[in-house]
């Protein structure tokens, strides 16, 4: 993911509301996207794509390309179609994205190329019940303009209860039995390797794919997890490559993306990354990466970029939530920061940090009079908070 916000000039509530009060990203940008797929199709020697590369999502058997289309961003289809008409094949959405826009863009995309493409969808964070399953895939299929989804995946796992659930199961194993979706999958940003090692423990293998937080500063515990999962045949798939996105004066005018992209890239048990592109020039700077290597170069850039983030960057990992006595979800806050100051999507922001009941929620921080909470990474639990109250709360 992208984004313009230098943390260092910060993002105040005035310019917080500014983004959240435009609606959509489609708002913001949906012009410049059009204008500049327009440019594209007309210049006379436009970039030149690479060849696709291809790898197989576990017992899929689906090949898909190693860069493919996190949309979640995407506020016109126009940079999706050109991505599709260049080989690309995966696109990853979601119910929630947009206020349910996100997969409307998605089927606009798709008109015409159905049969070329795999679509990867996500139900409601909330649903676990079969007439929820059952609500959620139908408002995706007629969202999205088809009769089948690749893969449906729940979505945002923080732990392994929602793996178990025989009613889940239960809705989801019939809507494979009506055709209407093919294979099943999981997300999860916080906890991750405990929700990951739950799919290999599973008797019935009964999840097909995972698509995990996965960066340069992945943990040995989640790295161990991913292999695991590789090995059992189920597919990983990478999100949130570029750790944050952040644009910051310390890197110049050095981008990170391309490195940060190849760093999951070279891991043999990832079989694809979904980056956000939500315009021309950023698919081109990711689709870029299909088939280059990481070299000592990315690797120094990357070194630079994470000391240059690491005051503010929260790597979701959770293990800070144990030490909260009330219990606020400081990774789902954190979340929210990420992507208010770093995607720099006020919507987005908002209604991730919607989700989070009142009483987790950085407001319960009020009743403390000291933060007791310890990140494992010393980042500053305690101002974080502050900062989710005064531009999110």
């Amino acid at each position: 993911m992208k984004s313009g916000q230098d943390n260092k000039s910060g993002l105040n509530r005035r310019d917080f509301l500014k983004i959240g009060l435009a609606g959509t990203a489609s708002a913001m940008l949906s012009g410049s996207v059009i204008s500049e797929a327009a440019q594209y199709y007309a210049a006379a020697e436009p970039f030149v794509f690479p060849n696709p590369v291809f790898k197989t999502l576990g017992r899929t058997g689906m090949k898909i390309t190693v860069v493919s289309f996190g949309a979640m961003l995407t506020p016109e289809p126009e940079v999706i179609k050109i991505a599709f008409d260049n080989g690309v094949n995966y696109v990853d959405t979601a119910r929630r994205y947009m206020g349910g826009k996100n997969e409307e863009i998605v089927g606009k995309a798709l008109k015409g190329r159905r049969d070329k493409i795999f679509v990867a969808t996500k139900t409601q964070p909330t649903s676990r019940t079969k007439e929820d399953i059952f609500k959620d895939v139908e408002t995706s299929l007629k969202a999205l303009q088809t009769d089948y989804v690749d893969v449906i995946q729940l979505h945002n796992l923080t732990d392994k209860e929602r793996v178990f659930i025989p009613e889940t199961r239960e809705a989801l194993l019939k809507l494979r039995e009506q055709g209407k979706v093919r294979f099943f999958g999981v997300t999860t940003h916080t906890k991750q390797a405990e929700v990951v090692n739950a799919l290999v423990d599973d008797k019935d293998r009964f999840f097909d794919t995972a698509l995990v937080k996965f960066n340069f500063q992945s943990d040995k515990e989640l790295l161990d997890a991913v292999a695991r999962a590789a090995a059992a045949n189920i597919g990983i798939i990478a999100m949130k490559t570029q750790m944050g996105g952040y644009t910051t004066e310390a890197m110049g005018k050095i981008s990170p993306h391309q490195a940060a992209l190849k760093w999951a890239l070279q891991n043999r048990n990832i079989t694809a990354a979904i980056p956000g592109m939500r315009n021309i020039s950023e698919l081109k700077e990711d689709i870029a990466v299909m088939g280059m290597s990481f070299s000592y170069a990315d690797e120094r850039i990357l070194k630079q970029y994470s000391a240059s983030v690491r005051s503010y960057y929260c790597d979701l990992c959770g293990k800070c939530e144990g030490t909260c006595p009330l219990g606020v979800q400081i990774s789902t806050v954190n979340r929210s920061l990420m992507y208010a100051e770093g995607y720099k999507n006020g919507e987005l922001a908002l209604s991730t940090y919607r989700e989070i009941p009142v009483s987790a929620s950085a407001t319960a921080c009020l009743d403390c009079s000291a933060c007791v909470a310890k990140c494992v990474n010393g980042l500053d639990i305690a101002s974080k908070m502050d900062r989710a109250r005064k531009i999110l709360a």
